[in-house]
């Protein structure tokens, strides 16, 4: 039996009520917002004070009745208890008697929130409304290509992160977009992500000069196409043909080698392998193998005619690499307070440890705070462990979370987060006052890293108006739990000095809240966001894998389907990013038709004749 109309009243006038008394207890906060910001602010307001009350059996009341369960009052919360306060007293056969206040409707929440969203990102191309913004490899800055088919394939909004290269890599990748852009008519904003008091891991000793060659194998072992690879006097990018890697030798025997004849040595293996020269192209040397080697810089090569010694070689400079820490449940971890290279475990000869890995911490002060028995991660929550000793200097970490099976590998500049930790630590470095001085008059918008408290979003928009840069953007990246638990005090701060916008950084986000929440927090981020009728940037692994394998899992393509209830959705680079631009446009493109934020669009389903 549905619920008498009359009975409802009273609970939603008492709504109503909570509702203008929040705003009247921040009017300041109001009258301080900047111009096209008021109404945003008001209803954002009004908004916090219906999430004070638990509402649902209410909603359920009013859903029988055939009345909005104000699920979607996100962008007009007043007028929609007001219309919905409305049609109860008429079914009541009352009067309504409501103190008329001026109220954001429908079509003025959604026309605030698609107005903030483009004057902060610009024009979307094609068909959707939702924008795609790429992460810039380093290639971008040499390669003009890469660019362009990016913002061919639908790339909306160029992210720069500068915690990775340099002010000249930087300009570079502007330089290249602006050149794509006259070439295909279309415009792209940029936005410059600052770095921030982000906790990272320091560099690793470097290991190696190794090169591992292959050969491509079938299910069954045999060889499709053996592993080949070029000898040169030196390595010069271009002077070789083919896909073969290059390889520096030095001695007589690029001279003496012939087709035909054979390079015999031992890898740093000790295995014994014979590369057989199929090919010379002016002082290069082609040879190629049916089996796995390994070349190290220095390496004594013999070239063999007839079984025969006819001359010798070395192998010249490889690039150095480095090894990553591989880590399993149980490990130790030095973590250090000072910018010595880390390394691996080492290893006595029965396999045990006699040193433990080590790496440093890119922001030392941070000892300060961690306490023995307090959990620490890195690497977006893929590496976990616990603090058992700290001493100012070092950390001793037991690794209880990674692969079970495999382990994980920790590499230098990967991210440390201390759920629950508060580090006193200025939401500006120097190194970001730096990157702003060159990139503010360049980019459409910046990213305010580690935000936790309104004090952070002001000293970000002081520096901006000290040099003297007009018109930019300012992100609020939401990636703590301060900042998500401060997000509404963020908000009517960043409403201030617009426009604005909010980036849920999922990585770092999902460890400080915990897996378990984050789809949870997600959801109230987008809320209080269409709320305030703030633009939102959805990032952190969409279509992960396609970007970097080239085939996106399923899991990852529904990912993408709920990313559409964003303003703006992110892409990491990878090798296959262009790939995935476009199938991310056309996902988007799709959705767009069944669905906006919330609420479903009914256009006709091909499937609904009988």
């Amino acid at each position: 039996m549905n619920p008498p109309p009359e009975r409802l009243i009273a609970p939603l006038m008492e709504l109503r009520q909570r509702a203008l008394a929040l705003e009247q207890q921040y009017q300041d906060a109001v009258d301080q917002a900047a111009s096209g910001y008021r109404e945003s602010a008001r209803n954002l307001l009004h908004y916090l004070a219906l999430r004070q009350v638990d509402v649902r059996d209410l909603q359920d009341e009013l859903a029988a009745l055939g009345l909005s369960s104000l699920g979607r009052s996100e962008a007009h919360t007043l007028h929609t208890l007001d219309a919905v306060l409305i049609a109860l007293h008429r079914l009541a056969g009352q009067e309504p008697r409501l103190e008329p206040v001026a109220t954001v409707d429908f079509k003025l929440g959604r026309a605030l929130l698609q107005e903030h969203t483009r004057r902060l990102f610009g024009s979307a191309s094609g068909k959707r409304t939702v924008r795609i913004m790429v992460t810039m490899p380093t290639e971008a800055a040499s390669n003009p290509d890469l660019i362009r088919h990016l913002l061919a394939s639908g790339m909306d909004v160029m992210r720069i992160n500068c915690a990775h290269d340099d002010a000249e890599t930087w300009l570079r990748m502007i330089e290249n977009l602006r050149r794509a852009e006259r070439e295909l008519g279309r415009t792209c904003k940029v936005y410059a992500d600052l770095a921030g008091p982000k906790l990272r891991t320091g560099p690793l000793a470097t290991s190696a000069q190794v090169i591992k060659l292959r050969p491509q194998r079938d299910l069954r072992g045999c060889v499709l196409k053996p592993a080949r690879v070029w000898f040169m006097p030196k390595t010069e990018e271009g002077a070789a043909p083919g896909d073969a890697p290059i390889v520096p030798l030095h001695g007589d025997l690029l001279l003496e080698a012939r087709r035909g004849d054979v390079i015999a040595f031992t890898d740093t293996r000790g295995k014994s392998r014979e590369l057989k020269v199929v090919a010379r192209n002016g002082e290069a040397v082609l040879a190629e193998c049916d089996r796995t080697f390994y070349l190290e810089t220095g390496m004594p090569l013999r070239l063999l005619r007839k079984k025969s010694s006819v001359a010798e070689g070395r192998v010249g400079e490889l690039p150095t690499l480095v090894e990553p820490i591989l880590l399993r449940p149980g490990d130790k971890l030095i973590v250090t307070n000072d910018d010595a290279p880390g390394s691996p475990a080492m290893l006595n000869a029965q396999g045990e440890v006699i040193r433990p890995a080590h790496i440093s911490c890119t922001l030392g002060n941070a000892f300060a705070a961690v306490k023995p028995g307090e959990h620490i991660w890195f690497d977006d929550g893929k590496i976990g462990g616990r603090v058992l000793e700290n001493d100012g200097a070092r950390m001793v970490v037991e690794i209880t979370h990674t692969n079970p099976a495999s382990g994980a590998k920790l590499g230098a500049e990967k991210g440390i987060n201390l759920p629950g930790i508060q580090l006193d630590i200025p939401s500006l470095t120097q190194k970001d006052l730096d990157d702003l001085a060159v990139m503010a008059s360049r980019v459409d918008m910046v990213g305010l890293s580690f935000v936790r408290s309104p004090e952070d979003v002001w000293a970000l928009r002081e520096e901006i108006n000290r040099l003297k840069v007009r018109d930019v953007g300012v992100i609020l990246k939401i990636e703590t739990r301060a900042a998500f638990e401060n997000l509404p005090q963020l908000l009517l701060a960043g409403m201030q000095l617009p426009p604005v916008g909010v980036m849920v950084a999922r990585g770092d986000l999902a460890v400080e809240v915990g897996f378990e929440r984050l789809a949870e927090v997600q959801e109230e981020i987008l809320w209080l966001c269409e709320a305030a009728h703030v633009p939102v940037i959805w990032a952190t692994q969409v279509l992960e894998s396609m970007a970097k394998f080239g085939s996106p899992s399923r899991a990852e393509v529904s990912d993408a389907v709920m990313s559409g209830r964003a303003e703006c959705v992110m892409l990491n680079k990878g090798p296959y990013i262009v790939e995935a631009v476009r199938f991310l446009n056309g996902v988007l493109e799709r959705m767009e038709a069944h669905q906006s934020k919330k609420r479903a669009r009914l256009r006709r389903l091909s499937i609904s004749r009988l």
